[in-house]
Protein backbone atom coordinates (compact mmCIF):
# COMPACT_ATOMS: atom_id res chain seq x y z
CA UNK A 1 0.00 0.00 0.00
CA UNK A 2 2.79 2.47 0.82
CA UNK A 3 4.30 2.00 -2.65
CA UNK A 4 0.92 2.75 -4.21
CA UNK A 5 0.54 5.89 -2.06
CA UNK A 6 4.06 6.96 -3.00
CA UNK A 7 3.26 6.67 -6.72
CA UNK A 8 0.05 8.68 -6.33
CA UNK A 9 1.64 11.39 -4.18
CA UNK A 10 4.54 11.83 -6.60
CA UNK A 11 2.11 12.72 -9.40
CA UNK A 12 3.09 16.24 -10.49
CA UNK A 13 -0.32 17.35 -11.77
CA UNK A 14 -2.85 14.90 -10.32
CA UNK A 15 -6.56 14.82 -10.99
CA UNK A 16 -8.41 17.05 -8.46
CA UNK A 17 -9.90 13.86 -7.01
CA UNK A 18 -6.41 12.48 -6.41
CA UNK A 19 -4.79 15.39 -4.55
CA UNK A 20 -3.64 14.36 -1.09
CA UNK A 21 -2.17 16.35 1.80
CA UNK A 22 -0.80 13.42 3.80
CA UNK A 23 -0.19 9.68 3.66
CA UNK A 24 -3.12 9.00 6.01
CA UNK A 25 -5.53 11.13 3.96
CA UNK A 26 -4.39 9.45 0.74
CA UNK A 27 -4.93 5.95 2.12
CA UNK A 28 -8.33 6.86 3.59
CA UNK A 29 -9.64 8.49 0.40
CA UNK A 30 -8.37 5.72 -1.89
CA UNK A 31 -10.08 3.04 0.23
CA UNK A 32 -13.33 5.01 0.55
CA UNK A 33 -13.62 6.02 -3.12
CA UNK A 34 -11.87 3.15 -4.95
CA UNK A 35 -12.20 0.16 -2.64
CA UNK A 36 -10.17 -1.52 0.07
CA UNK A 37 -8.08 -3.55 -2.40
CA UNK A 38 -7.07 -0.60 -4.60
CA UNK A 39 -3.81 0.18 -2.70
CA UNK A 40 -2.67 -3.39 -3.44
CA UNK A 41 -3.00 -3.11 -7.23
CA UNK A 42 0.07 -4.46 -9.02
CA UNK A 43 1.38 -6.41 -6.03
CA UNK A 44 1.12 -9.70 -7.94
CA UNK A 45 3.57 -8.60 -10.63
CA UNK A 46 6.01 -7.44 -7.94
CA UNK A 47 5.81 -10.80 -6.16
CA UNK A 48 6.46 -12.63 -9.42
CA UNK A 49 9.76 -10.87 -10.07
CA UNK A 50 10.93 -10.41 -6.48
CA UNK A 51 12.14 -13.99 -5.89
CA UNK A 52 14.71 -14.35 -8.68
CA UNK A 53 15.67 -10.67 -8.49
CA UNK A 54 16.52 -10.76 -4.78
CA UNK A 55 18.32 -14.12 -5.08
CA UNK A 56 20.73 -12.63 -7.63
CA UNK A 57 20.91 -9.41 -5.61
CA UNK A 58 22.14 -10.86 -2.32
CA UNK A 59 24.30 -13.59 -3.90
CA UNK A 60 26.15 -11.00 -5.99
CA UNK A 61 26.48 -8.63 -3.02
CA UNK A 62 28.00 -11.23 -0.67
CA UNK A 63 30.47 -12.52 -3.25
CA UNK A 64 31.68 -9.09 -4.34
CA UNK A 65 31.75 -7.69 -0.79
CA UNK A 66 34.10 -10.45 0.39
CA UNK A 67 36.33 -10.27 -2.69
CA UNK A 68 36.65 -6.47 -2.69
CA UNK A 69 37.05 -6.19 1.09
CA UNK A 70 39.99 -8.59 0.97
CA UNK A 71 41.56 -6.52 -1.82
CA UNK A 72 40.91 -3.04 -0.41
CA UNK A 73 41.17 -3.69 3.35
CA UNK A 74 42.55 -7.15 4.07
CA UNK A 75 40.75 -8.77 6.98
CA UNK A 76 38.52 -5.75 7.58
CA UNK A 77 35.22 -4.24 6.51
CA UNK A 78 35.58 -1.74 3.67
CA UNK A 79 32.70 0.72 3.19
CA UNK A 80 33.92 1.32 -0.37
CA UNK A 81 33.66 -2.42 -1.06
CA UNK A 82 30.15 -2.48 0.42
CA UNK A 83 29.04 0.41 -1.79
CA UNK A 84 30.55 -1.03 -4.98
CA UNK A 85 29.14 -4.53 -4.28
CA UNK A 86 25.67 -3.08 -3.67
CA UNK A 87 25.85 -1.05 -6.88
CA UNK A 88 26.81 -4.02 -9.05
CA UNK A 89 24.15 -6.22 -7.43
CA UNK A 90 21.61 -3.54 -8.36
CA UNK A 91 22.41 -3.91 -12.08
CA UNK A 92 21.23 -7.54 -12.00
CA UNK A 93 18.27 -6.90 -9.69
CA UNK A 94 16.86 -4.05 -11.79
CA UNK A 95 17.20 -5.95 -15.06
CA UNK A 96 14.51 -8.29 -13.71
CA UNK A 97 12.41 -5.87 -11.66
CA UNK A 98 12.31 -2.78 -13.93
CA UNK A 99 9.60 -4.02 -16.35
CA UNK A 100 7.49 -5.53 -13.56
CA UNK A 101 7.71 -3.00 -10.77
CA UNK A 102 8.73 0.28 -12.34
CA UNK A 103 6.52 0.14 -15.45
CA UNK A 104 3.55 -2.23 -15.06
CA UNK A 105 2.97 -1.77 -11.32
CA UNK A 106 3.23 2.03 -11.34
CA UNK A 107 0.89 2.40 -14.32
CA UNK A 108 -1.70 0.26 -12.56
CA UNK A 109 -1.38 2.32 -9.39
CA UNK A 110 -2.11 5.70 -10.99
CA UNK A 111 -5.52 7.34 -10.45
CA UNK A 112 -8.06 6.25 -13.10
CA UNK A 113 -5.62 3.71 -14.51
CA UNK A 114 -7.17 2.26 -17.70
CA UNK A 115 -5.62 -1.19 -17.17
CA UNK A 116 -7.90 -3.91 -15.80
CA UNK A 117 -5.13 -6.44 -15.11
CA UNK A 118 -1.37 -6.99 -15.28
CA UNK A 119 -1.72 -8.90 -18.55
CA UNK A 120 -3.86 -6.14 -20.07
CA UNK A 121 -1.26 -3.55 -19.08
CA UNK A 122 1.60 -5.59 -20.57
CA UNK A 123 -0.30 -6.14 -23.84
CA UNK A 124 -1.33 -2.49 -24.18
CA UNK A 125 2.16 -1.12 -23.49
CA UNK A 126 3.71 -3.65 -25.88
CA UNK A 127 1.20 -2.83 -28.61
CA UNK A 128 1.19 0.98 -28.33
CA UNK A 129 4.74 1.74 -27.21
CA UNK A 130 6.78 -1.33 -28.14
CA UNK A 131 9.02 -3.64 -26.07
CA UNK A 132 11.46 -0.81 -25.42
CA UNK A 133 8.88 0.87 -23.18
CA UNK A 134 9.51 -1.77 -20.50
CA UNK A 135 13.14 -0.66 -20.32
CA UNK A 136 12.66 3.02 -21.14
CA UNK A 137 13.43 3.92 -17.54
CA UNK A 138 16.06 1.20 -16.91
CA UNK A 139 19.03 3.57 -17.09
CA UNK A 140 17.01 6.10 -15.09
CA UNK A 141 16.18 3.38 -12.57
CA UNK A 142 19.88 2.62 -12.24
CA UNK A 143 20.66 6.33 -11.91
CA UNK A 144 18.39 6.30 -8.87
CA UNK A 145 18.96 2.80 -7.49
CA UNK A 146 22.75 2.70 -7.70
CA UNK A 147 23.17 5.66 -5.30
CA UNK A 148 20.23 4.37 -3.23
CA UNK A 149 21.79 0.94 -2.80
CA UNK A 150 25.28 2.35 -2.25
CA UNK A 151 23.94 4.55 0.59
CA UNK A 152 21.73 1.67 1.80
CA UNK A 153 24.52 -0.91 2.09
CA UNK A 154 27.10 1.51 3.51
CA UNK A 155 24.61 2.71 6.16
CA UNK A 156 23.59 -0.86 7.06
CA UNK A 157 27.17 -2.04 7.48
CA UNK A 158 28.02 1.13 9.44
CA UNK A 159 25.05 0.58 11.78
CA UNK A 160 26.11 -3.03 12.29
CA UNK A 161 29.58 -1.86 13.28
CA UNK A 162 28.02 0.42 15.90
CA UNK A 163 25.38 -1.84 17.47
CA UNK A 164 26.60 -5.33 16.55
CA UNK A 165 30.42 -5.07 16.29
CA UNK A 166 30.98 -8.81 16.71
CA UNK A 167 28.69 -9.46 13.73
CA UNK A 168 26.70 -12.16 15.50
CA UNK A 169 23.18 -13.15 14.48
CA UNK A 170 21.09 -10.57 16.34
CA UNK A 171 17.56 -10.05 14.92
CA UNK A 172 17.03 -6.74 16.72
CA UNK A 173 20.26 -5.23 15.36
CA UNK A 174 19.43 -6.39 11.82
CA UNK A 175 15.93 -4.88 11.98
CA UNK A 176 17.15 -1.54 13.38
CA UNK A 177 20.10 -1.31 10.98
CA UNK A 178 17.90 -2.22 8.01
CA UNK A 179 15.24 0.34 8.93
CA UNK A 180 17.75 3.17 9.41
CA UNK A 181 19.58 2.28 6.18
CA UNK A 182 16.30 2.28 4.24
CA UNK A 183 15.17 5.62 5.70
CA UNK A 184 18.47 7.40 4.99
CA UNK A 185 18.76 6.06 1.45
CA UNK A 186 15.08 6.77 0.67
CA UNK A 187 15.19 10.38 1.84
CA UNK A 188 18.46 11.11 0.03
CA UNK A 189 17.26 9.76 -3.32
CA UNK A 190 13.65 11.05 -3.37
CA UNK A 191 14.37 13.65 -6.13
CA UNK A 192 15.58 10.86 -8.40
CA UNK A 193 12.51 8.77 -7.58
CA UNK A 194 10.13 11.62 -8.47
CA UNK A 195 11.81 11.93 -11.88
CA UNK A 196 11.64 8.15 -12.38
CA UNK A 197 7.92 8.13 -11.57
CA UNK A 198 7.31 10.86 -14.14
CA UNK A 199 9.20 8.90 -16.82
CA UNK A 200 7.40 5.65 -15.98
CA UNK A 201 3.88 7.06 -15.85
CA UNK A 202 4.23 9.69 -18.61
CA UNK A 203 1.54 11.91 -17.01
CA UNK A 204 -0.23 13.43 -20.00
CA UNK A 205 -1.77 16.33 -18.07
CA UNK A 206 1.55 17.33 -16.55
CA UNK A 207 3.49 17.04 -19.82
CA UNK A 208 0.93 18.89 -21.93
CA UNK A 209 0.88 21.77 -19.44
CA UNK A 210 4.55 22.46 -20.24
CA UNK A 211 4.04 21.89 -23.98
CA UNK A 212 5.70 18.48 -24.15
CA UNK A 213 4.19 16.21 -26.79
CA UNK A 214 5.03 12.54 -27.22
CA UNK A 215 7.05 10.62 -24.63
CA UNK A 216 9.36 12.27 -22.13
CA UNK A 217 12.74 10.52 -22.04
CA UNK A 218 15.98 10.89 -20.14
CA UNK A 219 16.77 11.87 -16.56
CA UNK A 220 18.00 15.34 -17.56
CA UNK A 221 14.68 16.14 -19.26
CA UNK A 222 12.77 14.72 -16.29
CA UNK A 223 14.71 16.93 -13.84
CA UNK A 224 13.94 20.04 -15.91
CA UNK A 225 10.27 19.12 -16.22
CA UNK A 226 9.85 18.46 -12.49
CA UNK A 227 11.40 21.85 -11.72
CA UNK A 228 9.13 23.63 -14.22
CA UNK A 229 6.07 21.97 -12.70
CA UNK A 230 6.83 22.11 -8.99
CA UNK A 231 10.07 23.95 -8.29
CA UNK A 232 12.43 22.63 -5.59
CA UNK A 233 9.55 21.22 -3.43
CA UNK A 234 8.50 19.15 -6.46
CA UNK A 235 11.63 17.03 -6.06
CA UNK A 236 10.51 15.93 -2.60
CA UNK A 237 6.90 15.03 -3.31
CA UNK A 238 6.01 11.79 -1.56
CA UNK A 239 9.17 11.74 0.60
CA UNK A 240 7.18 10.79 3.71
CA UNK A 241 5.43 7.88 1.96
CA UNK A 242 8.75 6.78 0.44
CA UNK A 243 10.52 6.67 3.82
CA UNK A 244 7.55 4.91 5.48
CA UNK A 245 7.58 2.36 2.63
CA UNK A 246 11.33 1.73 2.64
CA UNK A 247 11.91 1.42 6.41
CA UNK A 248 9.86 -1.77 7.01
CA UNK A 249 10.80 -3.07 3.56
CA UNK A 250 14.56 -2.94 4.18
CA UNK A 251 14.17 -4.01 7.83
CA UNK A 252 12.26 -7.14 6.77
CA UNK A 253 14.63 -7.86 3.86
CA UNK A 254 17.75 -7.71 6.04
CA UNK A 255 16.26 -9.66 8.97
CA UNK A 256 15.07 -12.47 6.67
CA UNK A 257 18.35 -12.49 4.76
CA UNK A 258 20.48 -12.57 7.94
CA UNK A 259 18.31 -15.35 9.40
CA UNK A 260 18.77 -17.64 6.39
CA UNK A 261 22.45 -16.75 6.19
CA UNK A 262 22.84 -17.76 9.86
CA UNK A 263 20.65 -20.87 9.46
CA UNK A 264 22.45 -22.15 6.36
CA UNK A 265 25.92 -21.38 7.74
CA UNK A 266 25.12 -23.12 11.02
CA UNK A 267 23.69 -26.14 9.17
CA UNK A 268 26.78 -26.33 6.98
CA UNK A 269 29.13 -26.22 9.99
CA UNK A 270 27.13 -28.90 11.78
CA UNK A 271 27.36 -31.19 8.73
CA UNK A 272 31.14 -30.73 8.62
CA UNK A 273 31.40 -31.48 12.36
Amino acid sequence: PCASLQTRMQSLQPDPKAQYRSVYEALKRIILTEGIWRPLRGINVTMLGAGPAHAMYFACYEKLKKTLSETIQHGGNSHLANGVAGSVATLLHDAVMNPAEAVVKQRMQMFNSPYKSVLACVRTVQKTEGFGAFYRSYTTQLTMNVPFQAIHFITYEFMQEQINPRREYNPRSHIVSGAVAGAVAAAATTPLDVCKTLLNTQENTALSSVNISGHLSGMANAFKTVYRLGGIPGYFKGVQARVIYQMPSTAIAWSVYEFFKYFLTKHKLEKRA
